[in-house]
């Protein structure tokens, strides 16, 4: 009979397990495709997350199933159980079974984290007052040549880029696809948060503070950037497109927009703001957006629909 019991929930946990590992690939087709380095490395740990939850909910469920299916008391039952002492094994397993898990999970985030260098603004704000180098601010190697960062102005409510080598300004971000894209945020006003869902990568912009932030583009093509932290009124049209580009491509665009003259980009929020009404404007006060900057490159017609 105790042989019989092992066997049965060795096959329980083996299908458990099988059906869990299932259901973790599954989660990655849950999200956009995979267009940097650190998606990859966030979508394995979310797959982890999904198998490891799918494995703990299924074996919960099944044994609260079990139990209500095939261990009820007969109809008029009301006798109590039987008195049963506690299990110090049963205890020590329940206890440190949770316990290695936490920590399998903890540490397992951490380095995949750590590999993103996705870094919150506090710590942010902590390393660069105690003078603590990060991966993204590390020095480039010396045979490299030096290319200053991009420069990410946030605004209320629009995106600007400075390309400082080639002194050109675009409000959408054009990246070279298998080469690392060295940013620097900077917010003009208030918190706000550069947030690429195909990349998965968000970053809080905060005001008065220089925030280094790299990533790997890896996957040709037009993605969205929006604002991932609450900014005022018009922070849902603070979106534009970042677009991934072969590295000939994005020479020849960095070299074509450097020869534009430039001109007043397009900006969502500005528009309906001095839109004209034909009764004065109603409702709470909001911050009048920034006007619309000046730019070599602004945002294709797409950005706008």
């Amino acid at each position: 009979m105790k042989i019989r019991t092992i066997v049965i929930l060795g096959t329980t946990a083996i299908a458990l397990a099988l059906i869990s590992l299932w259901m973790g690939q599954q989660a990655y087709t849950w999200f956009p495709p995979q267009a940097s380095l650190e998606a990859q490395l966030f979508d394995q740990l979310f797959s982890f997350m999904v198998s490891l939850g799918t494995f703990i909910f299924l074996g919960v469920v099944g044994a609260i199933a079990y139990s209500v299916l095939f261990q009820r008391a007969g109809k008029y039952d009301t006798s109590d159980g039987p008195h049963i002492e506690g299990n110090i094994t049963l205890e020590v397993i329940w206890t440190a079974i949770p316990i290695l898990l936490v920590i399998w999970i903890a540490a397992y985030s951490y380095q995949i984290y750590n590999q993103m260098s996705i870094l919150g603004p506090m710590e942010h704000i902590h390393m660069k007052n105690l003078g603590i180098a990060t991966a993204a601010t590390l020095d480039p190697a010396p045979e490299a040549p030096a290319i200053h960062p991009i420069e990410v102005h946030a605004r209320q409510w629009v995106w600007e880029f400075y390309y400082p080598d080639q002194k050109v300004t675009s409000t959408e971000l054009h990246l070279p696809n298998q080469e690392r894209s060295h940013l620097l945020l900077k917010s003009e006003d208030v918190l706000h948060g550069f947030y690429v869902p195909a990349f998965r990568i968000k970053q809080d912009i905060i005001p008065g503070q220089a925030i280094d932030f790299e990533f790997t583009p890896i996957r040709e093509g037009r993605y969205r950037l929006r604002d991932s932290q609450y900014s005022g009124t018009y922070f849902a049209a603070m979106q534009t497109d970042v677009v991934v580009e072969s590295p000939e491509a994005y020479q020849k665009w960095l070299t074509d927009a450097a020869a534009s003259p430039p001109v007043l980009a397009y900006n969502q929020a500005f528009e309906e703001y001095h839109r004209p009404q034909n009764s004065p404007r109603v409702g709470w006060q909001t911050v009048e957006p920034a006007p619309p900057p000046l730019v070599n490159a602004p945002s294709s017609q797409e950005s706008h629909l």
